[in-house]
């Protein structure tokens, strides 16, 4: 007999967040409505105010690589052989890093619109970090947060 317990999606939320976490949703900050991946880019997720999340694209490669052609230190390549759960090549532009609070994720996965994929390698998250730490566009509180050990 298999039992099911209910869990509230802030415990699940606190339950699963790692370095690498990559959440499954559509957020009000993106002129697209679609559902986009948000990679966690914390070291230390579970104790940090709040969560830095980068976005992942995968339908406009090219426009992000050409938009951000003077700074190709920000901008990561992820391909689908590298992150099983993209099936297509991918890219993420580090100079637009989302905070959002684990209330705020909590809530959507309350409302049904957050889907938790598997743990980002990281190696890839590492990228990631750099390539934001890089970026002009970052504020220095949130790239202190990434440099923290």
């Amino acid at each position: 007999m298999k039992l099911l317990i209910d869990i509230s999606s802030e415990v699940y939320i606190k339950g699963s967040i790692r370095p690498g976490s990559v959440f499954y949703f559509s957020d009000e900050d993106l002129s697209s409505s679609e559902p986009h991946y948000f990679i966690v880019l914390n070291v230390n997720p579970f104790t940090d105010s709040t969560l830095l999340l980068v976005c992942s694209q995968s339908s406009q490669c090219e426009t992000v690589k050409r938009r951000r052609r003077e700074f190709p230190e920000t901008v990561v390549d992820i391909r689908s052989c590298e992150y099983a759960s993209f099936t297509r090549d991918s890219v993420v532009d580090c100079n637009n890093v989302f905070d959002r609070t684990i209330a705020q994720l909590a809530k959507k996965r309350d409302d049904n619109v957050l889907r938790l994929k598997p743990l980002m390698p990281i190696d890839i998250v590492q990228k990631l970090r750099t390539a934001a730490i890089n970026s002009d566009l970052v504020v220095q509180d949130i790239k202190d947060m990434l440099l923290q050990q």
